[in-house]
Order: structure tokens, then sequence, then C-alpha cells
């Protein structure tokens, strides 16, 4: 094919230019493939980060649109789209961002966030709305917004809705807002937590939840809880409130962990695993469990969330669920490059499942330990 340009249109601009002109032509149909990038790339005799560009460009202005792991396709109406412009920069923007780098969930997602920008030939910055709230001044910027608590101003969420601004919230979510978003299935989590404790025998299991009461429990943790209270009731197995330890406090701590283990340990009949919601409180339960002569697992099991790095080192190793939260910044990403259309309101919504991760910290139940055992 000949490529030779006799203006100085961007070849990226090129490529789009001949695609469209081939759609318009009926030569390319709707739903037709188109190459890969790095065919096109071959093609049109230019690097595959121009062909990349391209195709994206195209997602963008509604011509084209993407499968996961089949390829590019001509869109059923590509007019459709048109007048949209392709997001070239994509913004992280939290409330307290310095103040939440320290927790190894940003990482793991910033880290899918930047891989899905990088295919695409486009920035990734970090932006700190702060007290005022403040987005970048951007309109055409997309912008994944954690808002983590719930004293979230939400007429501010209304508000960027209105201006079209184009968002998707991670982690936390407002479905009544119509705007999409990104999230954990936490309940999963907490229902796979449970359910490996359950298979190795235990029925008296204790839960350690951040939040001040069964009332006062933010969505992750509340979503957690369910899971359990699903996985206990599959094994006719009654919920018991008091084997729920309500930890005050915003940010995860060791203390938090302690503490929830002391608590359920001084019950008349005390669990013989715990469900600790966090690695963090997790660890924290397994110095307590120390502490108190306790060997792990083989008097007590304990079982943490998040699979922070860490907790493959400890000892024992933390048994934990991984969020997979890499593939949760990697699904914002897609969903702001390639299925978000500027000016329109959709409910875009995917929830990523995590992985149990099972290792030395959860045993086998002991017997005399279980209620009626003694």
């Amino acid at each position: 094919m000949d490529t030779e340009k006799l203006d100085k249109t961007p070849m990226y601009q090129y490529i789009m230019n001949d695609i469209k002109q081939k759609i318009e032509s009926g030569e390319l149909k709707p739903h037709d493939p188109l190459p890969t990038q790095i065919d096109l790339a071959k093609e049109y005799n230019t690097s595959e980060i121009t062909s990349r560009r391209a195709l994206s460009d195209l997602v963008q202005e509604g011509y084209v649109y993407r499968i996961r792991g089949k390829g590019s396709f001509i869109q059923e109406s590509p007019s459709a789209g048109v007048g949209a412009k392709p997001i070239r920069t994509i913004y992280f923007a939290h409330k307290e961002l310095l103040e939440s780098f320290d927790h190894p969930f940003f990482g793991d997602m910033f880290d899918g966030i930047k891989l899905t920008c990088e295919e695409n030939g486009v920035d990734f910055h970090l932006w700190n709305v702060g007290a005022d709230y403040e987005l970048p001044d951007d309109p055409d910027a997309g912008i994944i917004l954690l808002t983590t608590k719930e004293d979230f101003d939400l007429s501010r969420l209304t508000a960027w809705q209105q201006e079209n601004r184009r968002l998707v919230t991670v982690h936390f979510y407002y479905p009544h807002l119509g705007i999409p978003y990104v999230i954990v299935d936490n309940l999963t989590g907490g229902y796979l937590a449970t359910q490996h404790l359950l298979s190795l025998g235990h029925k008296r299991i204790g839960v350690i939840i951040t939040g001040d009461s069964i009332m006062d429990v933010n969505q992750e943790f509340s979503l957690r809880l369910q899971g359990y209270r699903l996985a206990l009731s599959q094994h006719q197995i009654a919920f018991d409130p008091e084997l729920v330890a309500f930890m005050s406090g915003g940010k995860e701590r060791l203390e938090m962990g302690a503490e929830g283990f002391r608590q359920l340990m001084k019950l008349e009949q005390p669990p013989t695993a715990i469900f600790a919601t966090s690695d963090y409180k997790a660890f924290g339960a397994m110095e307590a469990a120390r502490d108190m002569g306790l060997n792990v697992p083989e008097e007590i099991s304990i079982m943490g969330y998040d699979d922070i790095k860490v907790s493959k080192y400890t000892y024992p190793s933390l048994s934990t669920v991984n969020q997979n939260t890499k593939k949760l910044g990697q699904r914002a990403a897609e969903i702001l490059l390639f299925e978000l259309k500027a000016g329109h309101n959709q409910l875009l919504k995917d929830e990523i499942v995590p992985t149990l991760i099972p290792r030395d910290s959860t045993g086998l139940a002991a017997k005399k330990t279980q209620r009626g055992g003694k």
C-alpha cells in the first residue's frame, strides 16, 4: 500500500482519515474487524505507538469499538460518536491523595491505570481534589475518582456530571447519580474468606470490622460482612452478633486487630478462627495471639484481606484475599477510553472478582475448642 503523504498531516491522523474514508465508501462495514495495531503499523509504515493512537482516537470518536482479547471492529453507527474529543490525559483524583499513598491498594491500581494509558498513548497524572473539590482545568480529560469517605460532597459529583466531565469512580460508587464505576466485589471477597475457614472445619468464626456499629460501616466493610454472613447461612450456621468486633477508626491499624482479637477471645465460647477483614488488622490479631500464648494456626486461625506484599513474609504467612486492584485500575481506564462517550450519561459498571490466597495462618479447626467440644 502506498502511504506516502503530500501534506503535513500527522501519521496517526492520516491513518484515521483513511479508515474513515473506507467506512464512508462502504469498503469497511459495521462489525468488520480491523488489523491489529502491529499490522496497521506495518501497513502504513509507521510505529506501533502511532497506530495505537489512531485506533484509540477512532474508538473515542465512535467509529470503532474494541473487545478485549479479540480486537477492534467497526461501529454500527459511526456518526453517533463524531464530535467527542479523544481523551489524551487521565487523572486519578482523590481528596486526600498524599495521606493515602502508604496503602498498597493504590500502587497496584496505579500500575493498572498506567499500563492502559501507555498502551493507548495517553498521559497519566495524579490530582489532589483537596478541600475545594477542584478538578483539572481540562474538560476533555478523563477522571478516575476515589472518594473513600462518606463525607464526600455529593453535590460536587452532581455538578461535575452536569458539566459532562468524563468520570469513573472506583472502590466507592453512587449508582443513583448514573456515574460509571468499577469496584472490587467485596461481598464475594468476604464470602471466599469465610468459606475457606468453614472448609477447614471452623464453625465459630469471629470477624473484626472497621466501624462503630452495624449501622456505621462503610461500603467495602459492609459488603465483606455480608459475604461472611452469606457463607455462614449456606452452611446452616446462625449469625451470632457477639462474634462481630467493631473497631472505630478511619485508617487501618494493627492495634484495631489486636483489640478486636482480645475482645473476641474474652467470650465464654471464643472463636476458633477470625476473619480480620484487612491484612493490617490480621497482623495485629496475630501479635495479640502470640502475646496470649496462642499458636497460629494450631489453636486459632487468622484470615486477612488485601494481600499486601508483606503478608507472604510474616510468620506464619498470612492467608488473605487479593483484591486484584491492578485489574480495577485497568478497567477504569478502559471505560474512560473505550466505552464512555463525552456528553452522554451512561451507567457503566464493572465488578472485579477477588482471589483467595490461602497460606499458613489458617489451619484445621481444633476439635476441643469447637462449640460443645469441651
